[in-house]
């Protein structure tokens, strides 16, 4: 097959983004039949149809979505090489990290902690689902995602999760509201609780633990983002079920206390990385795991 040709590559790129092969020419400064011509030749040399017409649009097809999703990256990187290499003859390493929306901050600012204020290192932070960190992981729009569960591998996956830390999950509350000497199935049974939502890992293990106790708990709110529990625990006089890293600033400067460790519960914190011929090397600056491969 012959070498991909990056003049074609462009000018598909234009007309997918903008939908329309008028627009694309006028942003590439080029006839309109230019650009037809040079879309022609990509979709021959790829032996597929990249668009299609409705009406007066142009609209990607299958094949069209999976080549844009290339081209995204090879021009996106190419921009980076620009930037990286042309500030001053200072080589910056560019490392793209996606986390969950609902995970801890405290954790993700923990995590990084090593590369934060480096001058030859620009980070990249994005937020998203897990199916929609997965799909730029593969894409290797990211580098690596940041999550509290290792998601299910089926197959043809080229990412792998690395266990990286795991955290205790406590009952935190106001410290106006003391617990002392009470016990811990005495404190489930009469408490309002805030919990984390039943497709988080806390909460499975949560319900398995008031099970086996016999508890039906109160549950006041049930919350899937660790920043909103965070502020219903300072606002609310329920106790939470959360790790204590989660509100560690609180935790810190007395506004909550730690009520009692909930035993045998833990948070798991995941790594998920690609299987890449040519991994970014501040991967494993982060994750030893990985510097042990080597």
């Amino acid at each position: 097959m012959a070498e991909l040709n990056f003049h074609h590559l462009r000018y598909f790129w234009a007309v997918a983004h903008e939908g329309n092969l008028t627009r694309a020419a006028e942003r590439l400064h080029v006839s309109q039949s230019a650009v037809s011509v040079q879309i022609q030749k990509l979709q021959q040399q790829l032996g597929h149809e990249l668009f299609e017409r409705r009406g007066r649009k142009l609209v990607l097809t299958e094949a069209g979505s999976i080549a844009l999703d290339y081209a995204d990256t090879v021009f996106e990187l190419g921009d980076e090489l620009v930037g990286t290499l042309g500030e001053s003859g200072v080589t910056r390493r560019i490392l793209r990290i996606g986390a969950l929306a609902t995970l801890s901050r405290n954790f993700q600012i923990k995590f990084l902690q090593p590369l934060l204020g480096r001058d030859d290192v620009e980070l990249v932070l994005r937020s998203g689902s897990m199916d929609d960190l997965l799909r730029s992981l593969e894409t290797h729009r990211l580098d690596m995602v940041l999550a509290n569960a290792a998601p299910l591998r089926g197959t043809g996956i080229t990412w792998v999760p690395h266990l990286i830390a795991e955290q205790p999950v406590s009952l935190i509350g106001h410290p106006r509201h003391s617990h002392k000497g009470r016990r811990l199935i005495d404190i489930l049974s009469s408490e309002s609780l805030l919990l984390p939502t039943r497709d988080s890992s806390i909460r499975t293990g949560f319900d398995t633990m008031v099970d086996r106790l016999g508890i039906r708990p109160r549950i006041a709110a049930e919350i899937d983002d660790m920043a909103m529990l965070r502020l219903m625990t300072r606002e609310s006089t329920a106790l939470a079920v959360v790790p204590p890293i989660v509100v560690e600033d609180e935790l810190k400067n007395g506004v909550l206390v730690e009520v009692r460790r909930l035993p045998d519960l833990r948070e798991s914190f995941y790594a998920i990385t690609p299987t890449r011929r040519f991994p970014n090397p501040l991967v494993r600056e982060l994750v030893p795991a990985l510097a042990e491969e080597d």
